[in-house]
């Protein structure tokens, strides 16, 4: 490629990162919402004065962060505006480096347990009899799983989903599920598999529960801490080299 088709590319990126910054203009003046409608592709071209090709790459950009989500045969809608760009980032530093992952999940369980320890207080106080009996439930169905040999991630997740629910702080929620994502993705590619905690994490899950129950925010904390205490010792002892592949 020669320096002027260099030239001619490095000045589509721009117009298509252009384009992109000006679609999100338009949500934020026309304060649209998720799931409202964009104009159309001709539309966007008139009323930007872009070409069909940039208008297209920027919307493909967009769509990949779900700022915009298009629906092939319908349109292009405002998206969801999760956190799927994030968590595809942090999956692919962790994955990228040969020890990276392991910093990573162990950062990873860092963040979720400081969530859940900074907000003790708030959790006690915003969770109601409704949402301990759900959290029981599925603490008896991780008990359970784990007596038939089944997989208790799932339940795990919703607990901790449903644990965070009553603060109405989005964001925390958000990031808490993006981590959870990231170690899904990433602990299989380490043969990190907990399976073996299965019985400490049911023991800290009701004693997470019970710690709510008699708004014992200290109690509570040291719940969280046995917790995720057996898979910080199994990164540290995988990334100690420690750890024999399954």
């Amino acid at each position: 490629m020669t320096s002027r088709d260099n030239s001619r590319f490095g000045n589509g990126r721009t117009r298509q990162r252009e384009v992109a910054e000006e679609i999100k203009d338009h949500i934020l003046a026309n304060r649209l919402r998720p799931g409202d409608p964009l104009p159309t592709e001709s539309e966007l071209c008139a009323a930007l004065g872009a070409s069909r090709s940039s208008v297209r790459e920027a919307v493909k950009t967009l769509d990949a962060l779900d700022i915009v989500e298009v629906r092939h045969g319908h349109g292009t809608y405002v998206g969801r505006l999760s956190l799927s760009a994030l968590v595809e980032g942090l999956t692919f530093r962790g994955l990228l480096s040969p020890d990276g992952d392991f910093r990573l999940l162990a950062e990873l369980v860092e963040v979720r347990e400081l969530f859940e320890q900074g907000t003790a207080d708030r959790i006690i106080a915003a969770l109601d009899a409704a949402h301990l009996d759900a959290l029981d439930t599925l603490v008896d169905q991780m008990a359970d799983h784990l007596r038939r040999g089944r997989d208790i991630v799932t339940a795990d997740r919703s607990f901790h989903a449903l644990l965070l629910e009553p603060l109405a702080n989005e964001l925390v929620g958000q990031l808490s599920a993006a981590c959870w994502d990231v170690h899904a993705i990433v602990a299989p590619h380490l043969n990190l598999v907990t399976g073996q905690d299965g019985a400490d994490t049911v023991a800290a899950h009701r004693a997470m529960v019970a710690a709510v129950r008699r708004a014992d925010p200290e109690g509570f904390a040291d719940a969280v801490r046995a917790h995720y205490a057996p898979v910080r010792r199994r990164i540290a002892a995988a990334r100690a080299g420690r750890l024999s592949p399954l």
